[in-house]
């Protein structure tokens, strides 16, 4: 399991805490849960811990299936998230709301990811690349089985070829579902390169899974 809600040392307040005004009584959990975004966001931005952590807590499955895609390990990946939800509370205050809090994770998530990809080279494991990828689905027989971790195996070699900007934008298409205008929003690239970074990895994986189809 992956904690986020102990991420906080003394030393990390966000950037506006400490100008902003004294944050308002702190809602009970159950109360936090059932609040919206925006309204969690603005208690974050006036210093209130729990108020993030509810936020994380509502996002941290998502970025950490991205950062284990894109990391290849669950290992780098913990670590990613935990560093990358560090840097979140520290910047809230610099969230405007110009796109999507989820988008804005996503950016700092797959920063932390690409950093660590500059230091190492990893092969993705078997087990964290899905299933869902492959459409194999509903019980198999032992043969079927070990075809399909071996077609997985194939997909896993291919993606830890590709160049790291190519990765990230096919996680986040084809593994996440989100959509160009998004991907060029968490990346920082234009809508025409992550396209481009898309059709390449496209291409490379076709390639590379040619003996699969």
């Amino acid at each position: 399991m992956h904690a986020t809600t102990d991420f906080v040392r003394d030393d990390a307040s966000p950037g506006p805490a400490a100008t902003a005004p004294p944050p308002a009584p702190r809602a009970a959990p159950a109360a936090r849960a059932a609040l919206d975004e925006t309204t969690l966001v603005v208690r974050a931005q006036e210093g209130d811990v729990h108020a993030f952590e509810e936020l994380a807590r509502r996002h941290q499955d998502a970025l950490f299936r991205v950062a284990v895609r894109v990391l290849g390990n669950r290992t780098d990946a913990e670590d990613a998230l935990q560093e990358a939800l560090l840097d979140a509370w520290k910047k809230i205050g610099s969230f405007r709301g110009e796109a999507a809090f989820s988008t804005w994770m996503y950016r700092i998530v797959t920063n932390r990811c690409t950093a660590l990809l500059r230091r190492s080279r990893p092969t993705v494991p078997v087990s964290e690349v899905g299933e869902d990828v492959l459409a194999s689905t509903g019980s198999r027989s032992p043969e079927r089985a070990a075809e399909v971790d071996a077609e997985m195996a194939a997909l896993s070699r291919v993606l830890g070829r590709l160049p790291d900007d190519q990765r990230t934008c096919w996680v986040l298409r084809e593994l996440e579902g989100l959509g160009y205008a998004e991907i060029a929003e968490i990346t920082g690239a234009g809508e025409t390169a992550v396209r481009g970074r898309i059709h390449r990895a496209r291409t490379a994986l076709a390639e590379g899974m040619r003996e699969w189809r």
